[in-house]
């Protein structure tokens, strides 16, 4: 059986619908994607905050994805919102990205030299043919705030960070009435460097005001 390809006329086929858009076309469903890497390459994870033609958030997914770098977890969270897609049958899809590489590659406006992003971007572009309309936009950092947040959430999980919650920073519950140590989560370890009367964190960090440090000082090896 043979497919026929809709011609879009006055658009390309990750741009906007044009003004003859059939009005049975399917209702398209939104997914927020982002990706972050801490070091870059370092600790990296992705997150998609889906919604239904409604504007409904119906699922958000988070995954930390190892060691690999900011644009990798970019492309990985595309993958992500893609098979999410697919597996609920949804029809027409709107990617929002605040990644403007991952965005004008999978339009074909700029080439994949990466060879960590070729692989990733065929695939997602394979993917996305499957849809009855798929389109990708850029929009701003500020407008993809929950996906973000949703990738940091994986990276503190995978790290020790404190988690977040409402914006802020979540706190446990540190009373104990046996007087031991904090609970099991409640402290994480961070290597750190003093040089020059300051203590350098040697990883990202998230503290919240009125945090509570403990120091190990370990003698330096011999120069």
């Amino acid at each position: 059986m043979v497919r026929k390809v809709p011609t879009h006329h006055g658009a390309g086929l990750f741009g906007e619908p044009g003004p003859d858009a059939k009005p049975g076309a399917p209702a398209a469903w939104r997914a927020n994607i982002d990706g972050g890497s801490r070091g870059n390459p370092g600790p990296a994870a992705y997150g998609v905050v889906v919604r239904n033609p409604r504007g409904e958030i119906v699922a958000r997914l988070k995954k930390y994805i190892g060691r690999t770098t900011n644009n990798v977890a970019e492309y990985y969270g595309l993958i992500a919102a893609l098979d999410y897609a697919q597996s609920n049958n949804i029809r027409a899809l709107h990617i929002e990205s605040d990644s403007e590489l991952l965005v004008k590659q999978m339009r074909g406006q700029y080439k994949v030299k990466s060879a960590d992003l070729q692989p990733l971007c065929e695939r997602a572009k394979k993917m996305s043919q499957s849809f009855a309309s798929f389109r990708i936009n850029h929009v701003y950092r500020e407008q993809n705030r929950e996906a973000d947040a949703l990738a940091n959430e994986a990276m503190d999980e995978v790290s020790g960070a404190p988690r977040m919650e409402n914006g802020k920073p979540k706190m446990e519950n540190r009373n104990s009435s046996s007087g031991s140590s904090s609970p099991a989560g409640s402290a994480i370890r961070v290597r750190a460097r003093f040089r020059s009367g300051v203590l350098y964190p040697l990883e990202d960090i998230n503290l919240p005001d009125g945090a509570e440090v403990e120091i190990l000082l370990q003698p330096t090896k011999p120069q």
